[in-house]
């Protein structure tokens, strides 16, 4: 036997040697190709999942944005009514408490009203001169009492004789020429004004010197 056949015996053995060797290689390579196109497609699923996600993530952001944004409108109009309400609440209790003011200062000048006409009898007949010294002089007591009860309610006489005449609070019957007075000064009164805090009753009947 030459040695071209032995060397090409030996060959073909190596060659059926390696042969299932080659095989297996050829058929690992080809699990390979499925694993990583398995993979590519499992990661391209992954991938659009992850963007669906993002997708749904962002529109639900969206929502949960606008749904604030409703809710914060819907608080600021609650806000607002209730201010309103509150406004108009305490403009009626301050209405409400000038009111009764009103109406207590209306009842309250009515009736001092009535009762001064009594006044003005009680101080005449004081000032009229009498004989009887006890009798005036209990009289005078009793008067000084009954102004000093009209003065705790906070009734006050309205100044006016020696005074510059005003209309707010002076009812003007007549104009005279009194030396003693200067112009526009009231010279005398014939009838006392008074007043219950600052509000008038009744103003003063006075002569004017011109």
């Amino acid at each position: 036997m030459t040695d071209n056949k032995v060397s090409q015996q030996v060959d073909n053995k190596q060659k059926g040697a390696y042969a299932p060797m080659t095989e297996k290689n050829e058929n690992i390579q080809e699990e390979n190709q499925e694993i990583d196109s398995e993979a590519t497609e499992s990661n391209i699923e992954i991938i659009d999942n992850a963007q669906e996600t993002s997708e749904d993530s962002d529109e639900y952001n969206d929502d949960m944005t606008k749904k604030i944004e409703e809710l914060n409108t819907k608080l600021e109009e609650s806000e607002d009514k209730y201010l309103r309400l509150l406004a108009e609440y305490d403009n009626f209790r301050k209405r409400t408490a000038k009111e009764k003011i009103e109406a207590f200062g209306n009842a309250s000048a009515k009736c001092i009203e009535s009762i001064l006409p009594v006044m003005d009898s009680f101080e005449r007949a004081v000032l009229t001169e009498c004989a009887d010294e006890a009798y005036k002089n209990g009289m005078d007591m009793i008067f000084n009492q009954f102004k000093s009860a009209l003065e705790k309610l906070d009734i006050k006489e309205v100044p006016a004789l020696g005074e510059d005449f005003d209309p707010n609070i002076h009812n003007a019957i007549t104009k005279v020429d009194n030396e003693e007075f200067e112009s526009g000064k009231i010279c005398q009164v014939y009838q006392k004004g008074y007043k219950i805090g600052d509000r008038l009753i009744r103003p003063a009947m006075v002569a004017v010197v011109f």
